[in-house]
């Protein structure tokens, strides 16, 4: 059997962040500044491509189940390797423009 390599974006692991950190999709959308509707989809789309459910919905929100709590340590560390490349390669462009 062939590997296929996953298709999440950047954007729904800031956003299934966004989610976990606020346990509410309405308040999640606001702190990431996206329509709620477009949130909620682009979390089933996640779940959906990881093949599990990540959240359990409630009517108070959203909690994390287990492989969400194991895909929001990876989340994290992705999103933190990120904000790491930027800063390195800015401030390689200021270093090389002196």
């Amino acid at each position: 059997m062939r590997y296929a390599p996953a298709a999440m974006s950047f954007s729904q692991i800031k956003y299934f962040v966004a989610v976990a950190d606020e346990g509410h999709v309405g308040r999640a959308a606001k702190s990431v500044h996206i329509a709620q509707p477009a949130l909620s989809r682009q979390i089933r789309d996640l779940e959906e491509e990881l093949g599990t459910p990540l959240f359990k919905r409630t009517p108070k929100g959203m909690q994390l189940l287990p492989e969400g709590a194991i895909m929001l340590s990876y989340a994290r560390t992705i999103l933190q390797s990120v904000d790491e490349a930027v800063r390195a390669v800015r401030q390689s462009s200021c270093e090389t423009r002196l």
